[in-house]
């Protein structure tokens, strides 16, 4: 399997027909592919340290016999950089790199014993990353560790996401 398309996320509201009862808006609610339930999500924007936390998430997805969210997070970026008004919004800037991730994940080898899918938001990375495995009901999320100077002076993703994550979190080396 090279990909799959996106699945609604399993708590996503779908408007029920006003003469059914309460048990078919249930069903509804319940249709994401089972397959990405309980899944393993990761963070992934192409670096080294990315590319490793996909692996090991790719052995976990398979050892457990689920599904792998992969997620890139795109940049977004204060509108005052661009107008100079205040107060400071946030826009999101086109990020083309998740379309290139996403077709050098579909040619690539190792994904071909696990189903996957590729999710771009824009954000706070630890914002979004904790945000796709409350909706996929995620069994563990997976990232790299941050090396270098700008970790130690903001902050890990790894050791922030690690603090206010609701489930767990595999930070790799």
């Amino acid at each position: 399997m090279a990909g799959h398309e996106i699945p609604e996320p399993a708590d996503r509201k779908q408007v029920a027909d006003a003469m059914s009862g309460p048990q078919a808006a249930e069903e509804t609610r319940h249709s994401c592919d089972p397959a990405f339930q309980h899944g393993v999500v990761v963070g992934f924007d192409g670096s080294t340290s990315s590319e490793r936390a996909l692996a090991y998430a790719i052995g976990m997805a398979r050892r457990s016999g689920s599904g792998l969210i992969i997620v890139h997070v795109a940049n977004r970026l204060p509108t005052t950089v661009w107008a100079g008004c205040e107060p400071p919004v946030f826009v999101d800037v086109p990020d083309h790199r998740t379309e290139v991730l996403g077709l050098e994940l579909a040619c690539a080898d190792y994904l071909s014993e696990v189903p996957w899918v590729l999710v771009e938001r824009g954000g706070d990375i630890c914002h979004e990353l904790e945000e796709v495995g409350r909706e996929y009901s995620a069994d563990a999320i997976v990232v790299g560790s941050t090396h270098g100077v700008v970790g130690r002076i903001f902050g890990s993703v790894a050791g922030r996401l690690a603090r206010r994550a609701q489930r767990p979190v595999v930070v790799i080396p």
